[in-house]
């Protein structure tokens, strides 16, 4: 049908009952009928009823003719969008439908329908190439058939979520097993984040002799340095595996020599909890697990190590195995979530709580059934990242009651959550808050900046993070200094004494013999006083610069008297949280030393 259009938008009110909205005369509550491909008039939509069009066009009277049922031409007064609406809910947008007020029934096109990829269940009479379909009879069916279908697609990829995007198999185990409730397991589409997040690689399939009981065999590895330096200053992280149960630990460290103290926290606490005592050891060749140290704490506790031999990660497959599933999980849920990519520590601890309760091909329970001897809840489980509004104790009438949050993992020592307040820029623990898991689901939202790599220790200088210094803020009274001081400045003033600025130019000049004498004094008084002793390095450990600092001492009339040499250290170059915990001044504030001599007068001590 030819159809030039016009710019003219008519009245959308029902000429029955001159309702704006949707009312009793509407399409959608009206008897229809599918047309099919070879029926006349069925390739296009057609409506007795301006109700329910969102925008139309009218159209030219002289050539706006269309043959329908037997041929009978009908004049189609407007042409525009149309919202049916079925008494189930769902709303149908019907594209270039036809308004044609002498049409005794309302007509859907199949073949467009079809074209746009719909799927249809309805109970229909198949009158004269026509199909007479009832919405009010089918209307429960076409709902509880695409409704139901999609709720359990949205229950299965709900938990996927929850469960720190754990493969589809493993979802399906998790249902079987009775741990998710009651609902039919249904394939969701792809994940994006897991899209982004994950990359396997052939595994290796020789498997070596396995436990037969709870710590009889213990795998352990060394992850790191990570480009991305984790809230707390860390860059590493250890595991440990048990061979029999699968159940892992997991240590975030600043630095690998921290390993051996690792082991011995785990050590400490697996015995005592288990009653047990660990039998094997299997681990790489790693420096950290080297040390004489590390030896001799293996002897005495008559734990036999295992080297794997050089060169094969394969031979510690399942710690290597551990640690990919664990980045791949890290990776994939801070793919999902909007945090900083410093909360790649939390996200792995978050990683390891739900890989200890999940089932696998490895054991026939799951890890923390075998390690503990009763089923996990996972009721708790939440999406990683996801928002939350966290209640706040406030004794203020007029502040909000709760703070918008992130979740970002579960406790080890209580019952509660992490949650992570950007506001205050600190993570707390609290035991209920409000998850907004599904708006946090249908925003969609998939981060691709995310590099989360082990970077390499020896080309690769570690990092130096910026530290935000707030403006200090300065006093509006204008000081102005008594004018004997302009008299000292003055008396002071002794020129440009042209000291030099590094060891070079000190050594270069025409002073040089003064300041060579000068730099061998300074280094005479720190041996004298045993500043410092020779030592070697430690491993995975840097060695903080230093520099040497020239000035010349005057006398009262401004004229050289002394050449002065100082070695310094160039502390700014250490990073917070990985070089130094704590810092100190060099002085004692005033109030300190009062205190020290009120006790010292209170105990009669001599000063």
């Amino acid at each position: 049908m030819d159809t030039d259009v016009i710019d003219e938008l008519g009245d959308l009110s029902c000429p029955e009952c001159g309702s704006e909205d949707i009312c009793e005369h509407s399409m959608n509550i009206d008897q229809i009928e599918i047309g099919l491909p070879d029926a006349p008039g069925s390739g296009n939509h057609i409506c007795n009823h301006l109700q329910g069009f969102t925008r139309r066009k009218t159209l030219r009277k002289d050539r706006s003719n269309l043959r329908v049922g037997e041929g009978t031409p009908l004049i189609a007064e407007a042409v525009g969008s149309y919202s049916l609406s079925l008494p189930s809910g769902l709303v149908l947008e019907l594209d270039n439908c036809y308004y044609i007020p002498n049409m005794i029934k309302n007509v859907l096109s199949f073949d467009l329908l079809v074209d746009q990829d719909n799927i249809f269940y309805f109970k229909a009479t198949h009158v004269n190439g026509l199909y007479t379909v009832n919405l009010q009879d089918n209307s429960s069916e076409i709902y509880h058939i695409s409704k139901r279908s999609k709720d359990i697609e949205d229950q299965t990829y709900l938990w996927h979520c929850r469960l720190g995007h754990i493969n589809k198999k493993r979802v399906e185990l998790f249902l079987k097993g009775g741990f998710l409730g009651t609902f039919d397991y249904k394939p969701f589409d792809n994940c994006e984040s897991c899209l982004s997040g994950k990359m396997t690689k052939q595994p290796f399939n020789k498997e070596n002799e396995r436990a037969t009981d709870l710590l009889e065999i213990i795998h352990t590895d060394v992850c790191g340095p990570f480009s991305h330096v984790a809230r707390g200053g860390y860059r590493y992280f250890i595991t440990f595996t048990d061979d029999f149960s699968r159940y892992g630990y997991v240590y975030l460290m600043r630095h690998k020599s921290e390993s051996f103290e690792r082991f011995r926290e785990f050590h400490n606490e697996v015995q005592n909890q288990l009653g047990r005592k660990i039998k094997f050891l299997r681990l790489d060749r790693g420096g950290e697990y080297l040390s004489d140290e590390f030896d001799n704490h293996l002897m005495e506790c008559g734990i036999v190590s295992q080297l794997t031999p050089p060169y094969t990660p394969q031979m510690n497959g399942v710690s290597e195995r551990r640690n990919r599933t664990l980045l791949d999980m890290v990776r994939t849920m801070m793919c999902h979530s909007m945090l900083p990519m410093s909360f790649w520590g939390h996200a792995l601890e978050t990683a390891a709580h739900i890989l200890n309760r999940a089932p696998t091909k490895s054991v026939e329970k799951t890890p923390y059934e075998l390690w503990k001897g009763k089923k996990p809840n996972i009721s708790f489980l939440r999406i990683w990242g996801c928002e939350v509004y966290v209640k706040q104790p406030t004794s203020e009438k007029l502040k909000p009651k709760s703070d918008k949050c992130f979740f970002v993992g579960y406790p080890r020592t209580t019952v509660g959550y992490y949650f992570y307040n950007p506001e205050e820029n600190k993570v707390f623990v609290a035991r209920n808050g409000k998850f907004l898991e599904e708006k946090f689901l249908s925003s969609g939202n998939t981060r691709k900046d995310v590099d989360l790599q082990v970077v390499d220790e020896e080309n690769t200088t570690e990092p130096i993070e910026e530290v935000q210094i707030q403006d200090l803020r300065r006093s509006s009274r204008v000081r102005q200094e008594p004018d004997k001081y302009l008299g000292f400045l003055v008396s002071q003033d002794s020129g440009d004494l042209n000291e030099p600025t590094s060891y070079r130019e000190a050594v270069s000049g025409n002073e040089s013999e003064q300041w060579q004498e000068a730099m061998k004094a300074e280094m005479q008084s720190m041996y004298d006083n045993q500043v410092w002793e020779l030592t070697d390095l430690p491993q995975h450990c840097r060695a903080v610069g230093r520099k040497w600092v020239f000035k010349k001492k005057t006398d009262m009339d401004g004229n050289v008297h002394t050449f002065k040499a100082r070695l310094v250290a160039k502390g700014f170059t250490q990073t917070h949280g990985i070089d130094y915990d704590e810092t100190f001044s060099p002085v004692a504030m005033l109030k300190s030393i009062r205190i020290l001599m009120a006790i010292s007068a209170y105990f009669n001590y001599e000063i």
